[in-house]
């Protein structure tokens, strides 16, 4: 009931609500299977759906060349972080099974039951050997990416499990958070673009400059993820907040859900690694303009959305100290609806930009550079896709190569356009037709009640 009455609270999530699942019509079928073992496909995706809420939809509507890939990359690397995330292993077993895990994939039978009763996605371990089974029948050259990236994040992953300090404090210094941010979420964005890449669906481009942006994909995503987890990571009994950034504001990052006194100081340490995670956001515009293929496009762009909206959500946000602080459902429908076309995602992150802006406190210690990030990002939101006839002054500079991007992007949007065109029109028209319908009801019974 709560839910229906947010619905009912904001019509424009209500009406996206009723288009994505009613009017919204995958660009690729679900249905297609082009492998040896039909069976065990199914149940890998069964296992997909099972281990995630954000992705599971987004892959299953991926163009068929590169569905089954990242299907199994995003197994493959969820068994790998449920052997992280598992506290019950021994430290010395899971190090050496992170070091070794990419090895596990030149096999076809290895399975682990080993995680904890408790450990969510325990699924994808116990029945490894069915993912292996669907590796196998991956191109080579896919085989050889997803098994690179595995190597490169286990490896990654293992250099934290014993270090103590870093279990109870979290990492020491910014440089720190960005290195373990890239072995849990960058080598992922990594791995993609070379998929996407590989695939045709994204311009070479994205190879260059050491993966640059690629790498601010999954940190934008990982650090939004860890700024929002404060409170459950900790009572999971570990934090990765950087040190170098909350000892500015506490002795101990415990104080600032156990001591009502320290709310402003756990406030003003929550909006400085928003702050931080803003870092990310030309990268990660600039990368999304890059992806050729619709499919692919949605794919990578929903997540990105998802991010920027829970900045918005956890920052100068209280709540965030005592819970985890999600967006309204509804607004996951909108956001997913709007963010099909390069300029639906641009205009989204210049409305979440502006609504950080809006909620800053004077008295924050990083008040004015907050507003001058935002002030930067809108900034370039207005070069990449003006929302008014004058460019900002002093953007010139960037004018040239990011018309190009735009140029080279409108046919690709055009499409789309025209898709969405007739998914809101019949949206519209079921909504007349139900107003019109209540309208006529509640007249009908009026006249019975008063005549």
């Amino acid at each position: 009931m709560g839910k229906l009455l947010q619905l009912l609270l904001h019509p424009t999530e209500l009406k996206a609500v009723i288009q994505l699942l009613a009017f919204r019509q995958s660009l690729h079928p679900k249905n297609s299977i082009s492998t040896n073992h039909p069976e065990i496909l199914i149940r890998c995706y069964e296992l997909l759906n099972k281990t995630s809420r954000s992705f599971a939809a987004v892959i299953q509507e991926l163009h068929l060349e590169l569905r089954d890939a990242i299907m199994i990359f995003y197994l493959v690397l969820r068994a790998l972080d449920t052997i992280e995330d598992d506290m019950t292993l021994d430290p010395e077993l899971k190090v050496s099974l992170l070091r070794t895990f990419d090895e596990k994939l030149n096999t076809k039978d290895w399975t682990f039951s080993g995680s904890g009763p408790n450990e969510k996605d325990r699924i994808v371990l116990i029945e490894f050997d069915k993912i292996l089974a669907i590796y196998h029948e991956l191109k080579p050259e896919y085989q050889d990416i997803i098994k690179d990236i595995t190597k490169k994040m286990g490896n990654g992953m293992a250099e934290y499990i014993l270090d103590e300090n870093f279990n109870l404090n979290g990492v020491e210094t910014i440089k720190d958070y960005d290195l373990y941010c890239h072995y849990v979420a960058g080598l992922v964005g990594e791995g993609l673009t070379k998929l996407m890449v590989l695939a045709k669906f994204s311009d070479d481009s994205l190879l260059q400059d050491d993966f640059e942006k690629s790498n601010s994909m999954g940190l934008f995503l990982q650090k939004t993820n860890i700024i929002r987890d404060y409170h459950e990571d900790l009572e999971d009994g570990r934090s990765f907040w950087p040190k170098e950034v909350w000892s500015k504001y506490t002795n101990e990052l415990p104080t600032f859900h156990k001591d009502p006194t320290a709310e402003f100081q756990g406030l003003s340490c929550i909006n400085e690694l928003v702050l931080n995670a803003l870092g990310h956001v030309r990268h990660v515009l600039e990368y999304l303009s890059l992806v050729k293929d619709p499919s692919t496009f949605s794919f990578c762009a929903i997540p990105q959305v998802m991010a920027i909206a829970t900045l918005a959500e956890v920052y100068n946000n209280p709540k965030v100290l005592h819970q985890v602080v999600k967006i309204r459902k509804g607004t996951t429908c909108k956001l997913i609806l709007n963010s099909r076309t390069f300029p639906g995602v641009v205009e989204i992150f210049r409305h979440y930009i502006q609504i950080i802006n809006h909620k800053s406190n004077v008295k924050d210690p990083n008040y004015l550079k907050i507003g001058i990030k935002c002030g930067e990002i809108e900034q370039f939101c207005e070069v990449m896709y003006p929302s008014k006839d004058a460019i900002p002054e002093g953007a010139n500079k960037l004018i040239q190569p990011i018309n190009q991007i735009i140029e080279d992007r409108k046919s690709i949007d055009d499409k789309m356009d025209v898709r969405i065109f007739f998914e809101e029109f019949n949206t519209n028209a079921v909504l007349v037709f139900a107003t019109i319908l209540i309208i006529g009801l509640v007249y009908y019974l009026s006249k019975m009640l008063y005549d």
